[in-house]
């Protein structure tokens, strides 16, 4: 803990008016300044009650995770699409290049077209082959 010297009120930049020093001139702590911000590591942020949260590890559940355990893979994609006029629905088949928090990226294997589809519109996929999962929790396969 910091100990700033403290001087009477009245005297500009000194002291906090109305927490006069506690015994041997040190102040309360939560009105002591901070000479240096924490510090956080990279990707991290500091919570409301001053601990700090990283960002989730890729071994979390998410379709993201899973789509790029299974890069290369063929997938049917099931997108919906609301008020759309001409279709509510459609279907993609291709081969998963990439996956984001927000985008899948597939490539059709037979046409060599690339498609940039919004994570948003997705319903659901299907693969005609098994997939690569790690079970989300303590790094555990998961039960058959």
């Amino acid at each position: 803990m910091t100990n700033i010297p403290y001087r009477q009120s009245g005297t500009p930049g000194y002291g906090y008016p109305g927490y006069p020093p506690q015994a041997g001139g040190q102040y309360p702590q939560q009105y002591v300044p901070q000479t240096q911000p924490p510090q956080v590591p990279s990707g991290s942020y500091i919570t409301p009650q001053g601990g700090t949260l990283s960002q989730l590890p890729l071994e979390q559940s998410f379709i993201e995770n899973i789509l790029r355990l299974n890069l290369g893979k063929t997938g049917t994609f099931y997108m919906t699409y609301e008020n759309n006029s001409e279709w509510n629905a459609k279907i993609f088949k291709g081969r998963i290049e990439a996956a984001g928090r927000d985008h899948i990226i597939i490539s059709d294997p037979n046409t060599g077209m690339r498609y940039l589809l919004l994570m948003v519109n997705l319903d659901y996929v299907t693969f005609d082959e098994e997939l690569k999962y790690s079970y989300p929790y303590a790094g555990q396969p998961m039960p058959r």
